[in-house]
């Protein structure tokens, strides 16, 4: 049987878009939980001054996070870091500032696609492939997919 909290989550998540229950589920203390797989990033925002907290899909390289956007240059969160390059992040338990470098190298973002396609053939896969591409695609092939795409590569300071 469920445990009566996680109902109660569950129907949070139906009424809320993801971004709102993901950053719930950080705050009733599920971010060790969550973490694995989705951190919190706070930018400045670039007109208003104010913080602005994004959840995140993310992959940890070598010290350094790496955080795609697949609405390229365009996303806002990825607009008010290339603005302002001093950000936060929240990862699990930890947290801590960072620099970000913005990224629109489609051969940069190729690498981190082919990175997270070796450690997650399936899940990647079948995304690439609602994206038209095989779930095994050329290097060519994903470079041309990464010239829509953006990253970020936040080091800790």
């Amino acid at each position: 049987m469920a445990h009566p909290h996680w109902r109660s989550l569950a129907k949070l998540a139906l009424r809320h878009p993801p971004v709102k229950f993901h950053l719930l589920l950080y705050r009733i203390g599920l971010g060790p939980v969550i973490g694995k797989l989705i951190l919190l990033l706070t930018t400045t925002g670039r007109r208003t001054g104010l913080p602005r907290v994004t959840p995140l899909a993310y992959d940890e390289i070598n010290g350094a996070i790496y955080l795609g956007s697949t609405r390229g240059a365009e996303s806002d969160w990825f607009k008010n870091a290339k603005a302002n390059p001093r950000v936060h992040i929240r990862v699990g338990s930890r947290a801590f500032a960072g620099i970000a470098e913005p990224v629109t190298d489609p051969s940069r973002i190729a690498d981190l696609i082919q990175y997270r396609l070796q450690r997650h053939p399936r899940m990647v896969g079948t995304l690439l492939a609602a994206e038209g591409l095989p779930r095994n695609p050329s290097r060519d092939q994903l470079e041309r997919y990464a010239s829509r795409l953006a990253m970020l590569v936040v080091r800790p300071l």
